[in-house]
């Protein structure tokens, strides 16, 4: 009996170790999408077209609009982001997406929405290149994440392999998979936290993750009053599920940590990243970005002994007194967690976030969840036919 326990829980251990390893690649239909659109930028002329044209340029400054901001290296998901905004928006003429990519993928971006223009809504697409200040010299954190002697090890996985998991449960083997995600050692990942310096002239931005669906007008975002608060966010403490929304302090930090002990209370309310409603002049007279700074590098001198899942967990203190709670309705989490998403409830959420592992890109995508993403997929355009998205 004993040893039927023991081979159920390594096979366990063993789905759990493949599905993260599914999680982390790129399909072949979107490195082929990402490809070809880039061969597209460098051939065609149109691909290269300012975007958006000279006489919007104002528009990209002009705090009477709505302005989105999505940071990825992901061409589908980001069209997904922006049709399902517009399409879901009661006045698209007010949207203004300002999309934000690497070096590597910045060809095939621009070439996307430059040959599938969402007017009335304005796109503009930058690189990370192309913010003259987003340098190391400015950005020091950024290589103290990537040369510490411990973090590619860590962030790979390689340490866990033949590590002793008898104390281990499935779930926080799955939670340590997930922090592996190489997205958490990204530039990408980390650009919110400077979104002050990146819109000098914004007032307010609605920050989207990448794999999210807008199914609602989020115009009233804008309206929200945020009682001089920097970030109007979702709060995760409030529900029963044991992944996503019954989050307190105590789920991502050690305070056996004398540091996090000292300064951090287990019983706090966490929130929600993905759809945050960002007060930016309220923001700039805060030293937000510098405690951020301060904890992960802490973080990185006691090993990552600090917390292990990601970004959230610095966020979560640098953020600390300025959150304002927002209605969950606006922001519906764990579709990339949960096999039972209540489907009636997702209907009614204005944005789903697909969190966790199963992305709706990916083939251990949940299929019952997977209709609410593909319904802003254009099937019809050429290469995403010529690259065969999601035949799966």
């Amino acid at each position: 009996m004993e040893k039927l326990e023991r081979e159920i829980r390594e096979s366990k251990f063993s789905e759990l170790m493949n599905k993260h390893f599914a999680a982390s690649s790129i399909p072949k239909g979107l490195y082929c999408l990402s490809l070809r659109l880039t061969d597209e930028y460098s051939s065609n002329a149109h691909a290269r077209r300012q975007l958006p044209s000279p006489e919007l340029l104002p528009v990209l400054s002009n705090n009477s609009y709505h302005h989105f901001v999505l940071s990825t290296d992901n061409i589908l998901a980001a069209s997904v982001v922006v049709n399902s905004a517009v399409q879901s928006s009661l006045r698209p003429e007010k949207i203004v997406f300002h999309i934000i990519t690497d070096k590597k993928t910045y060809a095939g971006m621009h070439a996307w929405f430059a040959l599938n223009p969402v007017s009335p809504a304005i796109v503009e697409v930058k690189g990370v290149h192309q913010f003259d200040w987003l340098t190391r010299e400015n950005v020091p954190v950024l290589e103290a994440v990537e040369n510490h002697h411990g973090i590619r090890n860590y962030y790979h996985g390689n340490h866990l392999a033949g590590a002793n998991l008898s104390n281990t449960t499935p779930r926080t083997f799955a939670s340590k998979l997930q922090a592996r995600s190489p997205k958490y050692i990204s530039l990408l990942n980390h650009l919110r936290i400077y979104l002050p310096e990146l819109f000098p002239n914004l007032d307010k931005v609605v920050f989207l993750d990448d794999d999210v669906v807008i199914q609602r007008d989020l115009s009233p975002l804008w309206e929200i009053d945020l009682w001089g608060k920097v970030n109007g966010a979702v709060e995760t403490c409030k529900g029963e599920d044991e992944w996503v929304m019954s989050k307190h302090f105590r789920n991502y930090f050690n305070f056996s940590h004398p540091l996090i002990a000292k300064h951090l209370d287990p019983d706090e309310c966490a929130w929600a990243y993905g759809m945050n409603i960002f007060d930016l002049r309220t923001w700039r007279k805060t030293n937000i970005r510098e405690t951020y700074h301060y904890w992960l590098k802490e973080n990185l001198k006691s090993n990552l002994t600090m917390w292990k899942l990601g970004t959230l967990p610095p966020a979560l203190i640098a953020f600390k007194g300025h959150i304002h709670p927002i209605d969950p309705s606006w922001h519906m989490l764990g579709l990339g967690y949960q096999t039972k998403t209540n489907i009636e409830k997702a209907k009614r959420a204005a944005v789903l976030h697909y969190n966790g592992q199963s992305k709706p890109w990916l083939q251990i995508g949940f299929e019952h969840l997977r209709p609410f993403w593909t319904k802003y997929v254009n099937y019809s355009n050429d290469f995403v036919r010529n690259c065969h998205i999601l035949e799966l």
